[in-house]
């Protein structure tokens, strides 16, 4: 299959404007599951904050995001960070064993 069959336009609604985005067929359900995820999330701002404009709401919908990426992001590093601690702990006690 060549490269420009592997991709396609589509347009995403994100309060309530729409873009053209040109996208792999693959990862479609992706990206309108994101731009879901950042409408409800600019809805409950609206909610909530009636005194703003969009520009506000998406700014702080992808603070929102951004921090829980980078939450995942720590994880995954503390994860790594266990997991070598782990291993030395293992290799220390083996070598232990063998004396």
């Amino acid at each position: 299959m060549s490269e420009l069959s592997d991709t396609f336009t589509i347009r995403v609604n994100i309060a309530d404007r729409y873009y053209p985005l040109k996208i792999k067929r693959t990862d479609e359900a992706k990206v309108r599951n994101a731009a879901t995820k950042i409408n409800e999330t600019v809805f409950q701002y609206r909610k909530v904050y009636s005194d703003k404009d969009a520009q506000d709401f998406l700014a702080m919908a992808a603070l929102q995001f951004a921090t829980k990426l980078t939450d995942i992001d720590d994880e995954k590093s503390g994860n790594a960070y266990q997991e070598f601690l782990q291993d030395i702990s293992q290799k220390l006690d083996s070598a232990l064993k063998k004396q």
